[in-house]
């Protein structure tokens, strides 16, 4: 039945425990998911299951090592170039709209920490605010004919329609029957990638030639490189680039963009974190062991920017129900198979019962004090800023490292 769709939503840490950890083999993202969401990510990790999953999973793995994730050089270079364009705009006199700001740092660095190829959306320039009387007349922004934004707009659009495809459930396709409004978006983040990709490739067979084959010298320097050594299936490594594309821009981006929000309603936190900067850095950039000694950094940047996230059930399952004074004999929820099941993050994570009477409140410390031994190390499943279980983000520390990088000491 086209309509037919079973839903339930939760957030429970025991039901998302199961869901991504302990009854890992009873949930997928199922097959209206990856229906949605196939024109953008095609069969790429964050759009698979099973036998593909693992492939994509082990194939991406071996990247994200200590070792990779610390070579800051790219990160650096891109933030440096990002707080300097603010800077501009800020002595022209002008606004500037943060989260686009961050948005174009994060997909220059991931662009060329993934591909070794950047995109240069910075090189764009910030976009001037529409008119206003608080701030001079704005120029004309050239920023729509620079050759970057056409990948830019595409990716951001596929994004977006691929997302809305997901408020429709089963029958999202009727809105799209005559045409997939998101398959030209893709050819245009194709075109960019597959040049990309067929140098790689070339580069790969240049080196095997001069060194051995399963060297560290013939696999090269960036994740593309790795990946083409695993394979040279051309839409597998395009599925996987894309994938790792929107996990590597938007996670940051957005956790920049709530971080920096909260920073301008808090200057007591924007104090403690310079003078933790100061002691720690100095002036200059960090290095990774530097970034791993700042704590109170590491709490503040612990802000969740999932809202919710969801799992089908492949077969007739169950979710634990613990008992309670109230219903000492509680028995488990039936789920039947082929239910999603959506658990809402951003409502757990504000939970009075979980965190404590102030749970609502912004405050970084309570990774630091005797609330962290209290609430979240006895039950670590009432956080989950990068899922967890078998599919946890393999970026999660090249995430929280990079964030700690677009922070100036003054």
């Amino acid at each position: 039945m086209l309509m037919k769709h079973f839903q339930i939503f939760t957030f429970e840490p025991d039901h998302v425990k199961a869901i991504l950890a302990t009854q890992f083999d009873n949930f997928e993202k199922g097959p209206i998911f990856r229906s949605q969401f196939t024109t953008l990510l095609g069969t790429g990790v964050f759009n698979s299951d099973g036998e593909m999953w693992k492939f994509h999973r082990s194939m991406t793995r071996p990247f994200f090592t200590k070792e990779r994730i610390s070579h800051f050089e790219v990160f650096n270079r891109h933030s440096e170039d990002a707080l300097n364009q603010a800077q501009m705009r800020q002595n022209e006199g002008y606004p500037i709209d943060f989260q686009d700001l961050v948005s174009r740092f994060t997909l220059d660095s991931a662009s060329e920490f993934l591909f070794g190829n950047c995109v240069h959306s910075l090189s764009a320039g910030l976009p001037y605010p529409p008119p206003s009387s608080f701030y001079p007349a704005s120029p004309q922004s050239s920023d729509s004919q620079h050759p970057s934004s056409r990948f830019v707009d595409a990716f951001l659009e596929g994004q977006i329609l691929s997302v809305l495809r997901s408020r429709y459930g089963p029958s999202w396709a009727l809105l799209e029957f005559w045409k997939d409004r998101v398959l030209p978006l893709r050819a245009v983040i194709d075109e960019f990638v597959q040049p990309i990709l067929e140098a790689a490739i070339r580069n790969k067979r240049t080196r095997e030639q001069t060194a051995e084959k399963n060297s560290e010298e013939s696999q090269g320097g960036t994740l593309l490189d790795h990946l083409v050594s695993q394979t040279e299936d051309h839409q597998i490594l395009k599925d996987e680039l894309v994938n790792l594309l929107v996990a590597a821009r938007d996670t940051t981006a957005s956790t920049l963009t709530f971080a920096m929000f909260m920073l301008t309603q808090h200057p007591d936190i924007v104090t403690r974190l310079r003078a933790e900067i100061a002691q720690t850095v100095g002036t200059g950039f960090p290095t990774y062991e530097q970034i791993k000694e700042m704590k109170f950094m590491r709490a503040f940047i612990n802000v969740p920017s999932t809202a919710e996230l969801g799992r089908t059930s492949n077969k007739a399952t169950t979710l634990p129900n613990r008992p309670t004074t109230t219903n000492p004999d509680a028995r488990p929820f039936y789920i039947p198979a082929h239910t999603k099941c959506t658990y809402g993050v951003l409502l757990m994570h504000r939970r009075e019962d979980l965190w404590g009477p102030d749970a609502l409140k912004f405050d970084p410390d309570r990774f630091l004090d005797e609330r962290l031994h209290k609430y979240l190390l006895p039950n670590p499943f009432i956080f989950l800023p990068f899922n967890a279980g078998p599919r946890i983000c393999l970026g999660q520390q090249a995430s929280r490292t990079h964030s700690s990088l677009d922070y100036p000491p003054s």
